[in-house]
């Protein structure tokens, strides 16, 4: 199981890591080749961008959070049916326990160097020989980001000495555009894909160079153990709009691997919660930009309490339980009622409030995942638990159990832990 490989890295956030993953993807995309993108780290809005991009579902790959025999698994899997595989770094290149490096450096997967060059020259090469050396790591060559000139792009190639400059992108007069958590979601950007062509091609690209890049082997894995149907005939009702997006893809697969039937419901469209449903899913996602509908919403309200109230189990992540508190504080004064199914309220600030890699204590084990929020909720329930931040275990995210509704800012990985992940869909959650 072969295939063409890379790991875009840079040696910070900010450089162009995503804008230069999508540029490619697309570009290849469109030159015929079969194309699997990855996200190193969590995150969720830069796959929806990089599947926009490329045209194929974008998983996560992190030796923590994922593991390791599962990260194996998707690239073999990915191998076998692509022609080229890019897999985006997170933050840069050494950055985080483990590190976008490490991962290259266990699947043998040479790093492509994205470098900022818009206030710099010959300092690239530096850059470049110090991302590859500290490490070190295989380095396939750099594409260089925001080059002003055919001079400006020989000054860069010459400082490389000897590394292939696969391909520059100029400075861009559109580029993504952003908001507070990341990349505005491409549904929401007028003529996206249009942007996307755009930069595809806008890029120069050394075709010659890509095409002597050995393929990277991935052996085949091990035969995957069979998952047991812990919710067989069980119906999750997840919710799914502009307030409710951040879900991984694993999470929803896995769930229908254990015998879940999946039905979806738009709060935002004031659909109450399916009434067959045996449980309920609300991911995070954007409810600060959205306060007005959701306090409008008062189907969603009604039944969200009415479930609560039925003891149907409630998964709250980051967004969902802002949605479930008393009200939610829009960062411009103004307070909006939510559907009062946690006492408390929410309140959006400028400054983060929570990030990075955790773990969720459970009964069935630990459960994997990450936190990313600029909001705080302020409440005199009783905190459960708390996660443990990954390596440090220091205190992490405070996790609420109220009736039948488990609540944190925390995000699953639900892959991490099959068993954990089903329990807080039945009645038996703690």
């Amino acid at each position: 199981m072969g295939a063409r490989a890379v790991l875009i890295a840079a040696v910070s956030s900010g450089q162009g890591k995503t804008t230069v993953t999508a540029a490619l993807a697309r570009r290849l995309a469109q030159a015929g080749q079969r194309v699997r993108v990855f996200k190193c780290g969590p995150d969720f809005i830069d796959p929806m961008v990089l599947e926009r991009a490329s045209g194929a579902p974008v998983e996560s790959l992190d030796l923590w959070m994922v593991g390791r025999e599962r990260c194996h698994r998707l690239l073999a899997q990915a191998a076998d049916e692509a022609d080229a595989i890019l897999i985006e770094g997170v933050m840069g290149l050494y950055d985080g326990t483990p590190s976008a490096a490490d991962l290259a450096r266990e699947f043998g997967v040479p790093v492509l160097a994205v470098i900022d060059a818009g206030a710099m020259a010959q300092t690239a090469g530096a850059l470049v020989h110090g991302l590859r050396d500290y490490g070190p790591v295989e380095m396939a060559g750099v594409i260089a980001n925001r080059v002003a000139s055919p001079g400006h792009t020989a000054m860069v190639q010459t400082s490389l000495r000897g590394i292939p400059l696969f391909g520059t992108l100029p400075k861009q007069g559109r580029s993504l555009p952003e908001r507070h958590l990341g990349l505005v979601l491409p549904h929401e950007v007028e003529g996206v894909d249009a942007l996307l062509d755009e930069l595809a091609a806008q890029m120069t690209f050394d075709e010659a160079a890509w095409a002597a890049l050995p393929p990277v082997t991935f052996t085949a894995p091990a035969p995957e153990e069979p998952l047991p149907p812990l919710l067989a005939g069980r119906t999750v009702a997840i919710a799914r709009d502009e307030s409710f997006l951040f879900v991984y893809p694993a999470n929803m697969n896995l769930l229908r691997a254990m015998g879940a039937r999946l039905v979806f419901f738009a709060p935002l469209a004031d659909e109450p919660v399916p009434a067959d449903a045996d449980a309920v899913y609300l991911p995070g996602g954007y409810p600060e930009l959205h306060c007005e509908r959701l306090s409008g919403a008062t189907r969603w309200r009604e039944s969200i309490r009415a479930a609560h109230a039925a003891g149907v189990p409630i998964v709250a992540e980051c967004g969902g339980m802002m949605a479930l508190a008393d009200a939610l504080a829009d960062g411009a004064g103004q307070d909006w009622p939510m559907a009062g199914v946690l006492p408390g309220r929410v309140t959006v600030q400028k400054r983060l409030a929570g990030l990075g890699p955790q773990t969720m204590p459970t009964p069935q084990g630990a459960l994997r995942g990450h936190t990313f929020h600029y909001s705080r909720f302020d409440t005199e329930l009783p905190v459960a638990a708390h996660t443990s931040k990954n390596p440090s275990a220091a205190q992490g995210e405070a996790v609420y159990r109220v009736g039948s509704v488990t609540a944190s800012y925390f995000h699953g990985y639900f892959p991490s832990n099959p068993a954990a992940a089903a329990a807080l869909f039945t009645r038996e959650a703690p």
